[in-house]
Protein backbone atom coordinates (compact mmCIF):
# COMPACT_ATOMS: atom_id res chain seq x y z
CA UNK A 1 0.00 0.00 0.00
CA UNK A 2 1.13 3.50 -0.87
CA UNK A 3 0.37 6.33 1.35
CA UNK A 4 0.63 10.20 -0.28
CA UNK A 5 2.15 12.63 2.03
CA UNK A 6 2.67 16.31 1.02
CA UNK A 7 5.60 17.69 1.75
CA UNK A 8 3.91 19.59 4.71
CA UNK A 9 1.96 16.49 5.76
CA UNK A 10 5.22 14.87 6.36
CA UNK A 11 6.82 17.59 8.46
CA UNK A 12 3.47 17.89 10.18
CA UNK A 13 3.93 14.22 11.13
CA UNK A 14 7.44 15.00 12.38
CA UNK A 15 5.77 18.22 14.68
CA UNK A 16 2.87 15.56 15.78
CA UNK A 17 5.61 12.81 16.94
CA UNK A 18 6.96 15.25 19.61
CA UNK A 19 3.52 15.47 21.45
CA UNK A 20 3.45 12.15 22.64
CA UNK A 21 1.16 10.38 23.30
CA UNK A 22 -0.74 12.20 20.10
CA UNK A 23 2.50 11.33 17.80
CA UNK A 24 2.30 7.28 17.99
CA UNK A 25 -0.48 7.74 15.29
CA UNK A 26 1.13 10.56 13.84
CA UNK A 27 1.89 8.90 10.44
CA UNK A 28 -1.63 6.84 10.38
CA UNK A 29 -3.99 10.04 11.22
CA UNK A 30 -2.50 12.97 9.09
CA UNK A 31 -5.24 15.69 9.86
CA UNK A 32 -6.49 17.57 6.10
CA UNK A 33 -4.92 20.06 5.21
CA UNK A 34 -7.74 23.00 6.06
CA UNK A 35 -7.32 21.59 9.64
CA UNK A 36 -4.45 22.94 10.55
CA UNK A 37 -5.37 23.27 14.63
CA UNK A 38 -2.68 21.05 16.73
CA UNK A 39 -3.02 19.92 20.57
CA UNK A 40 -0.48 22.13 22.34
CA UNK A 41 2.25 20.64 23.65
CA UNK A 42 2.54 20.18 27.82
CA UNK A 43 4.03 22.81 29.78
CA UNK A 44 7.65 21.68 30.21
CA UNK A 45 9.28 22.21 34.06
CA UNK A 46 12.45 24.13 34.02
CA UNK A 47 14.54 20.95 33.52
CA UNK A 48 12.00 18.83 31.39
CA UNK A 49 13.36 18.76 27.67
CA UNK A 50 12.46 15.22 26.66
CA UNK A 51 9.90 16.21 24.37
CA UNK A 52 12.62 18.44 22.25
CA UNK A 53 15.13 15.60 22.13
CA UNK A 54 12.73 13.16 19.85
CA UNK A 55 12.79 14.25 16.56
CA UNK A 56 12.30 11.22 13.77
CA UNK A 57 9.53 9.36 12.71
CA UNK A 58 7.65 6.66 15.23
CA UNK A 59 7.71 3.38 14.13
CA UNK A 60 10.42 1.04 12.52
CA UNK A 61 10.54 0.47 8.75
CA UNK A 62 10.72 -3.35 8.13
CA UNK A 63 14.16 -3.81 6.73
CA UNK A 64 13.55 -7.31 6.23
CA UNK A 65 10.67 -7.10 3.77
CA UNK A 66 12.76 -4.16 1.65
CA UNK A 67 15.62 -7.23 2.29
CA UNK A 68 18.16 -4.43 2.55
CA UNK A 69 19.16 -2.08 5.39
CA UNK A 70 20.56 1.30 4.97
CA UNK A 71 23.41 0.33 7.52
CA UNK A 72 24.09 -2.48 5.56
CA UNK A 73 24.90 -0.25 2.54
CA UNK A 74 27.34 1.47 3.89
CA UNK A 75 29.94 -1.19 3.98
CA UNK A 76 28.92 -3.38 1.21
CA UNK A 77 30.62 -3.19 -2.72
CA UNK A 78 30.05 -5.51 -5.24
CA UNK A 79 32.99 -6.62 -6.64
CA UNK A 80 31.47 -8.49 -9.45
CA UNK A 81 32.89 -11.75 -10.33
CA UNK A 82 36.63 -11.33 -11.38
CA UNK A 83 38.68 -13.26 -13.73
CA UNK A 84 41.97 -12.71 -15.94
CA UNK A 85 41.75 -11.26 -19.14
CA UNK A 86 44.34 -12.96 -21.70
CA UNK A 87 46.66 -9.52 -21.57
CA UNK A 88 46.84 -10.08 -18.11
CA UNK A 89 44.38 -7.17 -17.35
CA UNK A 90 41.65 -7.79 -14.35
CA UNK A 91 37.96 -8.65 -15.80
CA UNK A 92 35.04 -7.68 -13.70
CA UNK A 93 31.79 -8.67 -14.62
CA UNK A 94 28.12 -8.05 -13.32
CA UNK A 95 24.75 -8.92 -13.89
CA UNK A 96 22.52 -6.00 -13.68
CA UNK A 97 18.76 -6.01 -13.47
CA UNK A 98 15.99 -3.41 -13.53
CA UNK A 99 12.68 -3.93 -12.12
CA UNK A 100 9.89 -2.39 -10.65
CA UNK A 101 9.43 -2.69 -7.03
CA UNK A 102 7.72 -1.17 -3.86
CA UNK A 103 9.99 -0.27 -0.71
CA UNK A 104 9.19 1.13 2.97
CA UNK A 105 11.16 4.50 3.34
CA UNK A 106 9.76 5.64 6.47
CA UNK A 107 7.94 3.74 8.88
CA UNK A 108 4.54 2.86 6.71
CA UNK A 109 5.63 5.25 3.73
CA UNK A 110 6.08 3.16 0.79
CA UNK A 111 7.47 4.32 -2.22
CA UNK A 112 6.57 2.56 -6.08
CA UNK A 113 10.69 2.58 -6.76
CA UNK A 114 12.28 1.47 -10.10
CA UNK A 115 15.56 -0.31 -8.67
CA UNK A 116 18.75 -2.16 -10.06
CA UNK A 117 20.15 -5.63 -8.71
CA UNK A 118 22.77 -7.55 -9.00
CA UNK A 119 23.41 -11.55 -8.15
CA UNK A 120 26.89 -10.70 -7.09
CA UNK A 121 25.72 -7.92 -4.23
CA UNK A 122 25.83 -8.84 -0.71
CA UNK A 123 21.79 -8.81 -0.48
CA UNK A 124 21.07 -11.00 -3.30
CA UNK A 125 23.88 -13.51 -2.36
CA UNK A 126 22.02 -14.21 0.96
CA UNK A 127 18.98 -14.14 -0.20
CA UNK A 128 19.52 -16.58 -3.17
CA UNK A 129 18.08 -14.56 -5.37
CA UNK A 130 18.14 -10.47 -7.62
CA UNK A 131 17.76 -7.99 -5.37
CA UNK A 132 16.84 -5.19 -6.18
CA UNK A 133 17.34 -1.84 -3.87
CA UNK A 134 17.73 1.98 -3.99
CA UNK A 135 20.63 2.99 -4.55
CA UNK A 136 21.56 0.01 -6.56
CA UNK A 137 24.57 -2.16 -5.99
CA UNK A 138 27.70 -0.24 -5.12
CA UNK A 139 30.18 -1.33 -7.75
CA UNK A 140 33.96 -1.15 -6.80
CA UNK A 141 36.85 -2.21 -9.02
CA UNK A 142 40.44 -0.70 -9.35
CA UNK A 143 41.29 2.15 -12.24
CA UNK A 144 42.31 0.35 -15.59
CA UNK A 145 40.04 -2.50 -14.54
CA UNK A 146 37.73 -3.94 -17.64
CA UNK A 147 34.18 -3.59 -16.39
CA UNK A 148 31.64 -5.59 -18.39
CA UNK A 149 27.39 -5.35 -17.17
CA UNK A 150 25.15 -7.35 -18.72
CA UNK A 151 21.69 -5.66 -18.32
CA UNK A 152 18.45 -7.04 -18.33
CA UNK A 153 15.28 -4.69 -18.09
CA UNK A 154 12.91 -6.63 -16.00
CA UNK A 155 11.22 -3.81 -15.41
CA UNK A 156 7.87 -1.90 -17.26
CA UNK A 157 9.43 0.64 -18.81
CA UNK A 158 12.89 1.28 -21.10
CA UNK A 159 15.84 1.55 -19.03
CA UNK A 160 19.59 2.56 -19.30
CA UNK A 161 23.08 2.61 -17.39
CA UNK A 162 24.92 5.41 -17.67
CA UNK A 163 27.91 5.32 -16.05
CA UNK A 164 30.02 8.62 -14.74
CA UNK A 165 33.85 7.97 -15.84
CA UNK A 166 35.93 7.58 -19.25
CA UNK A 167 34.12 5.10 -21.86
CA UNK A 168 32.99 5.06 -25.82
CA UNK A 169 30.14 7.19 -27.33
CA UNK A 170 28.50 3.34 -27.83
CA UNK A 171 28.54 2.67 -23.89
CA UNK A 172 27.25 5.84 -22.85
CA UNK A 173 23.70 4.66 -21.83
CA UNK A 174 21.87 7.02 -23.45
CA UNK A 175 18.98 6.84 -26.27
CA UNK A 176 20.00 7.55 -29.24
CA UNK A 177 24.01 5.44 -28.66
CA UNK A 178 24.72 1.87 -28.89
CA UNK A 179 21.89 0.62 -28.15
CA UNK A 180 20.23 3.16 -26.81
CA UNK A 181 17.01 2.72 -24.49
CA UNK A 182 16.71 -1.03 -23.50
CA UNK A 183 12.49 -1.99 -23.74
CA UNK A 184 11.17 -4.84 -21.42
CA UNK A 185 12.46 -7.74 -22.10
CA UNK A 186 15.54 -7.06 -23.54
CA UNK A 187 19.13 -6.82 -22.60
CA UNK A 188 22.71 -4.87 -23.38
CA UNK A 189 26.34 -5.31 -22.70
CA UNK A 190 28.19 -2.45 -21.51
CA UNK A 191 32.35 -2.85 -21.46
CA UNK A 192 34.85 -0.11 -20.49
CA UNK A 193 37.79 0.65 -18.81
CA UNK A 194 37.84 1.73 -15.35
CA UNK A 195 38.65 5.81 -14.74
CA UNK A 196 39.24 7.78 -13.61
CA UNK A 197 40.07 6.63 -10.04
CA UNK A 198 37.38 7.90 -7.74
CA UNK A 199 33.71 8.42 -6.20
CA UNK A 200 31.33 8.12 -8.97
CA UNK A 201 28.22 7.20 -10.08
CA UNK A 202 25.88 5.13 -12.30
CA UNK A 203 21.61 5.84 -12.81
CA UNK A 204 19.35 5.57 -16.04
CA UNK A 205 19.12 7.67 -18.62
CA UNK A 206 16.09 7.16 -20.03
CA UNK A 207 13.28 10.00 -21.14
CA UNK A 208 11.88 11.05 -18.85
CA UNK A 209 15.03 11.85 -17.11
CA UNK A 210 13.96 13.35 -13.68
CA UNK A 211 11.22 10.46 -13.58
CA UNK A 212 13.65 7.26 -13.99
CA UNK A 213 16.78 9.12 -11.55
CA UNK A 214 13.57 10.19 -8.98
CA UNK A 215 12.31 6.32 -8.96
CA UNK A 216 15.58 4.99 -7.45
CA UNK A 217 17.76 3.58 -10.63
CA UNK A 218 21.03 4.89 -9.23
CA UNK A 219 24.04 3.37 -7.72
CA UNK A 220 27.99 4.08 -6.32
CA UNK A 221 30.19 3.33 -9.03
CA UNK A 222 33.87 3.00 -6.65
CA UNK A 223 36.82 3.20 -8.61
CA UNK A 224 40.45 2.56 -6.67
CA UNK A 225 43.26 4.12 -7.56
CA UNK A 226 46.50 1.61 -8.61
CA UNK A 227 49.21 2.54 -6.08
CA UNK A 228 51.38 1.45 -8.74
CA UNK A 229 51.12 4.20 -11.21
CA UNK A 230 52.22 6.96 -8.59
CA UNK A 231 54.87 7.66 -6.36
CA UNK A 232 56.16 8.58 -3.03
CA UNK A 233 53.54 10.22 -0.78
CA UNK A 234 50.54 9.42 -3.57
CA UNK A 235 51.75 6.02 -3.84
CA UNK A 236 51.26 5.67 -0.11
CA UNK A 237 48.14 7.44 0.17
CA UNK A 238 46.59 5.70 -2.80
CA UNK A 239 47.26 1.93 -1.01
CA UNK A 240 44.63 3.29 1.94
CA UNK A 241 42.32 4.02 -0.70
CA UNK A 242 42.59 0.35 -2.68
CA UNK A 243 40.55 -2.25 -0.99
CA UNK A 244 43.20 -4.77 -2.68
CA UNK A 245 46.02 -3.15 0.00
CA UNK A 246 46.38 -3.98 3.78
CA UNK A 247 46.85 -0.18 4.56
CA UNK A 248 42.92 0.01 2.89
CA UNK A 249 41.96 -1.92 6.34
CA UNK A 250 42.66 -0.02 9.02
CA UNK A 251 40.40 2.90 7.62
CA UNK A 252 36.48 2.86 8.11
CA UNK A 253 35.15 3.63 4.62
CA UNK A 254 30.88 3.97 4.34
CA UNK A 255 28.97 4.51 1.28
CA UNK A 256 26.47 7.98 1.90
CA UNK A 257 24.07 7.79 -0.94
CA UNK A 258 21.96 11.15 -0.12
CA UNK A 259 18.64 10.75 -1.60
CA UNK A 260 15.07 12.42 -1.50
CA UNK A 261 11.28 10.82 -2.63
CA UNK A 262 8.26 12.53 -3.86
CA UNK A 263 5.88 10.28 -2.43
CA UNK A 264 2.70 12.36 -3.79
CA UNK A 265 4.54 13.15 -7.44
CA UNK A 266 4.36 16.56 -6.91
CA UNK A 267 7.18 17.63 -7.77
CA UNK A 268 8.26 17.97 -4.36
CA UNK A 269 10.47 15.95 -1.79
CA UNK A 270 8.32 14.75 0.93
CA UNK A 271 11.02 12.12 2.28
CA UNK A 272 15.00 12.79 2.63
CA UNK A 273 17.25 10.35 3.31
CA UNK A 274 20.92 8.92 3.39
CA UNK A 275 20.51 5.35 2.07
CA UNK A 276 16.70 5.78 1.30
CA UNK A 277 15.45 5.21 4.80
CA UNK A 278 14.29 8.44 6.44
CA UNK A 279 16.18 8.98 9.74
CA UNK A 280 17.65 5.82 9.47
CA UNK A 281 21.42 7.09 11.27
CA UNK A 282 19.02 8.38 14.02
CA UNK A 283 17.18 5.23 15.13
CA UNK A 284 20.91 3.48 14.93
CA UNK A 285 23.82 5.64 15.05
CA UNK A 286 26.74 4.41 13.05
CA UNK A 287 29.28 3.42 15.83
CA UNK A 288 33.06 4.18 14.51
CA UNK A 289 36.19 4.04 16.98
CA UNK A 290 37.38 7.18 17.83
CA UNK A 291 41.23 6.49 16.53
CA UNK A 292 40.14 5.15 12.95
CA UNK A 293 40.02 7.68 9.77
CA UNK A 294 36.80 7.21 8.70
CA UNK A 295 36.41 7.40 4.64
CA UNK A 296 32.80 8.52 3.39
CA UNK A 297 32.47 8.30 -0.37
CA UNK A 298 29.16 10.42 -0.21
CA UNK A 299 27.46 11.06 -3.31
CA UNK A 300 24.01 13.55 -4.14
CA UNK A 301 21.57 11.87 -6.51
CA UNK A 302 18.53 13.94 -4.82
CA UNK A 303 15.79 15.02 -7.52
CA UNK A 304 13.95 18.41 -7.38
CA UNK A 305 16.35 20.34 -5.60
CA UNK A 306 19.33 21.95 -6.42
CA UNK A 307 21.90 20.97 -4.07
CA UNK A 308 22.10 19.14 -1.07
CA UNK A 309 24.71 19.20 2.01
CA UNK A 310 26.66 17.60 4.94
CA UNK A 311 27.16 19.37 7.65
CA UNK A 312 29.08 17.30 10.86
CA UNK A 313 28.67 18.88 14.49
CA UNK A 314 31.60 19.35 16.61
CA UNK A 315 34.46 18.43 14.41
CA UNK A 316 36.11 19.21 11.15
CA UNK A 317 37.01 17.20 7.82
CA UNK A 318 39.37 17.08 4.65
CA UNK A 319 36.78 16.85 0.73
CA UNK A 320 38.11 15.11 -1.94
CA UNK A 321 35.74 16.50 -4.77
CA UNK A 322 34.89 13.54 -7.22
CA UNK A 323 37.76 11.53 -5.43
CA UNK A 324 39.91 11.76 -8.41
CA UNK A 325 43.04 13.56 -6.32
CA UNK A 326 44.74 12.17 -3.43
CA UNK A 327 45.37 15.42 -1.80
CA UNK A 328 42.02 17.43 -0.53
CA UNK A 329 40.56 19.87 -2.54
CA UNK A 330 38.88 21.39 0.61
CA UNK A 331 40.97 21.27 3.69
CA UNK A 332 39.05 21.76 7.21
CA UNK A 333 35.45 21.96 6.64
CA UNK A 334 32.26 21.07 8.43
CA UNK A 335 29.94 21.59 5.63
CA UNK A 336 30.31 21.17 1.52
CA UNK A 337 27.33 21.02 -0.51
CA UNK A 338 26.59 19.34 -3.98
CA UNK A 339 24.23 19.28 -6.93
CA UNK A 340 22.65 16.62 -8.09
CA UNK A 341 25.30 13.66 -9.29
CA UNK A 342 28.14 15.65 -7.64
CA UNK A 343 30.04 13.36 -5.29
CA UNK A 344 33.42 13.65 -3.26
CA UNK A 345 35.44 11.69 -0.23
CA UNK A 346 35.19 12.69 2.81
CA UNK A 347 37.71 11.84 5.30
CA UNK A 348 36.86 12.81 9.35
CA UNK A 349 39.22 11.37 12.35
CA UNK A 350 37.52 11.75 15.81
CA UNK A 351 40.75 11.05 18.02
CA UNK A 352 41.34 12.21 20.98
CA UNK A 353 37.35 13.19 20.61
CA UNK A 354 35.04 12.42 23.82
CA UNK A 355 32.92 9.32 23.33
CA UNK A 356 29.88 10.38 22.99
CA UNK A 357 26.85 10.83 19.48
CA UNK A 358 27.90 13.27 17.36
CA UNK A 359 24.80 14.74 14.52
CA UNK A 360 25.62 14.89 11.19
CA UNK A 361 23.06 16.18 8.20
CA UNK A 362 22.28 18.74 5.67
CA UNK A 363 22.08 22.12 6.80
CA UNK A 364 18.92 22.77 4.62
CA UNK A 365 17.11 22.42 7.77
CA UNK A 366 13.87 21.16 5.78
CA UNK A 367 15.90 18.29 4.89
CA UNK A 368 17.18 17.60 8.21
CA UNK A 369 13.50 17.52 9.18
CA UNK A 370 12.23 15.46 6.69
CA UNK A 371 14.97 12.64 7.47
CA UNK A 372 18.37 13.65 6.54
CA UNK A 373 19.49 13.17 9.94
CA UNK A 374 21.67 10.96 11.68
CA UNK A 375 24.46 10.47 14.64
CA UNK A 376 28.03 8.56 14.27
CA UNK A 377 28.35 7.32 17.81
CA UNK A 378 32.00 7.40 18.72
CA UNK A 379 33.20 4.79 20.85
CA UNK A 380 36.42 4.72 23.21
Amino acid sequence: MQINLSRREFLKAGILSLLAPAGAAALAKIAPEHQTTLTPPPILQDHDHSSHESMGTVGKVNHAANQYHPAEMLKEFDYGKVSQLDNGQTLREYLFMAEDREIEIAPGVYFPAWVYGSPSSPESIRAGKIVGRVPGPSIRCVEGDRIRITFVNAGSHPHTIHFHGIHGASMDGVPGNGDGSIFPGQSTIYEFDAAPFGCHLYHCHALPLKRHVHKGLYGAFIVDPDPEKYSGREKEIAKTRNHLYTENESVNEMMMLMNGFDTNFDGDNEVYAVNSVAFAFMNEPIKIKHDQLQRIYLINVTEFDPINSLHIHANFFDYYDHGTTLQPTLKTVDTIMQCQAQRGIVEISFKDFEPGRYMFHAHQSEFAELGWMGFFEVEA
